[in-house]
Formats: C-alpha cells, sequence, structure tokens
C-alpha cells in the first residue's frame, strides 16, 4: 500500500482570455498561485486565437513554477491558427491536450490528466441526433470524437493515484444553471458525462458557461465551472489528498 502523501495542490481557470491588453493582470494571477503543484487551464486561453494573445500566456507559463497543463477553448479556434498558437505554448513549457492525457508525480503519488475542448451536442430534450445533412452530422462525430478521447484517456490513467478530467464545454446541465436554457445544446452535451461516470475520477473542471454555476456533479463525480466569470476570482485551488477533494 502507497504510504500517505501530502495533499497535491491545483490551481484551476478557464476562460483567462490572454491579450496584450490584460497582461498585467494575467501575470498578478499566475503569481499568486505560484506556490501550486499545477496549474490547470480550462480553454479560452486567448481573446480570439491570434499568437501575439498566445504570446502573453507563453511568457507567464515560461516564468511559472507549477506546471502548466491547458486545453484550448472555442475562443482559440476563432482565428483559426491553432497551428501557430499550439507550438508556441509548447514551446513555453505549456502541455496542450488537444486531446490527450498526460501524468506526472507529486512527492510520490501519480496525477493523471485526460484532456480535450469537448463540443456541443446538448442535453436531454435537446440533443443533436446523428440525422440529416451532412453538416450536422459532421457536428455529431466532431463530439463522437471527443467523448472517446475522453474515455480512452481515462483507460489510460486508470493506475494513477489521482485523476482529473479537464474541459472546456460542459459535461451537465448542473453547472448551467444561470444560462439561458435556449443555448445549452450550445455550451456542451452530456454525452461526454458517460465516461466520466463510468470511470469516475476525482474531479472533472470545465469553463465555457460564464453565467453558470460553479459547482455540480455527475453521479458522485465533483464537476466544477471555472470560467473565472463564474468564480469571480482568477483561480480555484484545491487539495486532491487520501481524503478527496479539498477547497483551499
Amino acid at each position: 500500500m502507497r504510504a500517505m502523501a501530502r495533499p497535491i495542490r491545483i490551481a484551476a481557470a478557464g476562460d483567462i482570455h490572454c491579450s496584450p491588453e490584460n497582461r498585467e493582470r494575467a501575470e498578478a494571477a499566475f503569481a499568486e498561485v505560484d506556490d501550486a503543484d499545477l496549474i490547470l487551464l480550462a480553454g479560452d486561453l486567448t481573446t480570439h486565437g491570434e499568437p501575439e494573445q498566445a504570446a502573453v500566456l507563453a511568457d507567464i507559463a515560461r516564468a511559472a513554477k507549477p506546471r502548466v497543463v491547458a486545453v484550448l477553448g472555442n475562443h482559440d479556434w476563432h482565428a483559426n491558427r491553432i497551428g501557430e498558437i499550439v507550438p508556441l505554448l509548447e514551446d513555453a513549457g505549456v502541455t496542450i491536450l488537444d486531446p490527450g492525457w498526460t501524468t506526472c508525480e507529486v512527492d510520490g503519488a501519480g496525477v493523471g490528466i485526460v484532456g480535450t475542448k469537448g463540443f456541443v451536442g446538448g442535453f436531454p430534450d435537446s440533443q443533436l441526433p446523428d440525422f440529416g445533412e451532412p453538416i450536422l452530422r459532421q457536428v455529431y462525430s466532431d463530439t463522437t470524437a471527443e467523448v472517446e478521447a475522453i474515455e480512452s484517456g481515462l483507460d489510460a490513467i486508470e493506475g494513477c493515484d489521482h485523476r482529473i478530467v479537464l474541459l472546456h464545454y460542459a459535461p451537465t446541465t448542473t453547472t448551467l444553471e444561470g444560462e439561458p436554457r435556449v443555448i445549452w445544446a450550445f455550451l456542451g452535451t452530456d454525452r461526454m458525462a458517460r465516461p466520466v461516470g463510468e470511470h469516475r475520477p476525482d474531479v472533472v473542471l470545465h469553463g465555457h458557461a460564464h453565467r453558470g454555476t460553479f459547482e455540480g456533479r455527475i453521479g458522485e463525480v465533483p464537476v466544477f465551472n471555472v470560467a473565472v466569470e463564474v468564480m469571480r476570482r482568477d483561480f480555484f485551488v484545491f487539495e486532491l489528498g487520501d481524503d478527496g477533494l479539498r477547497a483551499v
């Protein structure tokens, strides 16, 4: 049996929307969590997906002590320059999961992170079906690929002491309350909830729903909407230990 280890300190945020205009605020926010073991970013790293915006985050991440792991968001895709901003961030030491999974060891405890952007598709009573025009069926297919990435990633990190799922789009309506119900189908889909419910990771983190609810659940798994506008703070800091998750 593994000896009890100290809790792993994690700082999470989504929708930080870096740009040259907000560089000072972003630098100050990251400085506040420089004692964390990991920084997890739940997409919308930039304002509109331009390289000069990603360069702000790259500069901050290069100077940060904690390892930074991130997924992309819809804003990061807006300018269709992913092929430029991803290498820029990776060169600065940011681990981009698009999709993918990664592991690290903190004081002898293994931490596994499954990350992907996620996508739309809706929730019960408003789900997009795999039917009709090819463009809509392509959306369904893209979401299927995201779900499969979550599932295969959770399979890969099954043996880790702590397991985290990092998304941009919401996998549950429990963190969407506060958003107009007519747009819920564009904020995520509970199709992503199935692998979470089956594998039961320690926690799921997402962003995107700026007017949603901070805390929700998928079965027994806690889900946090860490969009900064929802949290009204720069980072959600929590610890994962032998007794589970504890907010700091």
